[in-house]
């Protein structure tokens, strides 16, 4: 049985100023598409299932995603929902062509016999977009996305921001943007073009709130909407054991740290660590929806009990302060 979502989990809010809405928590797909080790074609059926029972009609995914198998996986499940039910959205930015792939490459057990290749052009995008919706055998996408350009930002902001621009205009995608591990350039986008979403992964969250330096002022100001990813930093908020990582690596002595200490106000509390982390990012006016992704309908049943944990005005006091001390 699937735990009641708190209210607030299928609630239907705008992105930004866009006229696209989200639910304010959303599903990942990337664990569906073998991060970090496979899943099977049932297993990730159930967790999408687990999903949408639970209210959740939102959905992230990407080409990079298991190079095509999350695009593969979440196509067919939707297909047979009503479209007005659901917003999804995808990214731009790597191609996939035939090649030899070990298993775990870019940290995903998926497609085999495919590789990525960074493309960041105007052409790129239409080209991804294409072949996404043949993937998922979509007829649109909601959302797109352009992925991770760190160290792309000249064919970003000239190549794929002015494709994706076109696309809004001629009304073949709703809302455009970016999605990055970082904030830096995120804010770049929203300063310098007309993005109408940002997904940032990992740098609002209990162990990195960088973003509310800069990004989420900015954000706010221009109306652009927020999703915040990673709120687990890629595992160890969710389940701090001995092997655990943040930002995708095995965590260092003083992450671990961090860590503990969080761990153990929360405990004072009564609050799991992993509902405080899921209910942090939306504390901020600017965040519209929190994405995390589940590999089992399990994971998606906890997660959503977590979202429905009610966290004492207190605890979150104690957590800013001790953001305070431990950052010094």
């Amino acid at each position: 049985m699937t735990s009641p979502a708190p209210e607030w989990c299928a609630e239907r809010v705008p992105l930004g100023r866009s006229d696209v809405t989200v639910t304010r928590l959303g599903l990942g797909t990337s664990p569906l598409a073998g991060l970090f080790s496979a899943v099977a074609e049932d297993q990730a059926a159930a967790t999408l299932e687990t999903a949408w029972a639970a209210g959740i009609r939102y959905f992230d995914t990407a080409p990079h995603y298991g190079a095509g198998l999350a695009e593969r996986r979440l196509g067919p499940f939707l297909a047979s929902r009503p479209r007005a039910e659901f917003t999804v959205s995808t990214k731009v930015g790597r191609l996939l062509t035939s090649g030899e792939a070990a298993p775990g490459d870019e940290g995903f057990h998926g497609e085999p016999g495919v590789v990525r290749v960074r493309d960041y052009s105007a052409a790129g995008v239409y080209r991804s977009l294409s072949e996404s919706l043949e993937r998922s055998g979509l007829d649109s996408f909601d959302i797109v996305l352009i992925h991770d350009p760190d160290d792309h930002w000249e064919e970003a902001v000239t190549g794929a921001y002015p494709a994706l621009e076109r696309l809004r205009a001629e009304g073949a995608v709703r809302a455009i943007g970016a999605g990055m591990n970082q904030a830096a350039m995120l804010t770049r986008f929203v300063a310098e073009t007309d993005v109408d979403c940002v997904l940032v992964a990992g740098r609002y969250s209990l162990l990195d709130r960088s973003a509310a330096d800069d990004l989420l002022p900015l954000c706010e100001k221009r109306q652009v909407g927020v999703i915040v990813g990673g709120v687990f930093n890629s595992g160890i908020l969710a389940n701090p054991v001995p092997g655990a990582t943040y930002d995708y690596f095995p965590a260092s002595d003083e992450v671990w740290r961090r860590v503990r200490a969080l761990a153990a106000r929360c405990a004072e509390h009564g609050v799991p660590l992993a509902a405080a982390a899921i209910r942090f990012p939306l504390r901020h006016p600017a965040v519209t929806s929190v994405v995390v992704g589940a590999r089992t309908a399990r994971e998606v049943t906890e997660n959503t009990a977590y979202a429905a944990t009610a966290i004492p005005d207190a605890l979150w006091t104690e957590l800013d302060v001790l953001k305070e001390a431990v950052s010094q």
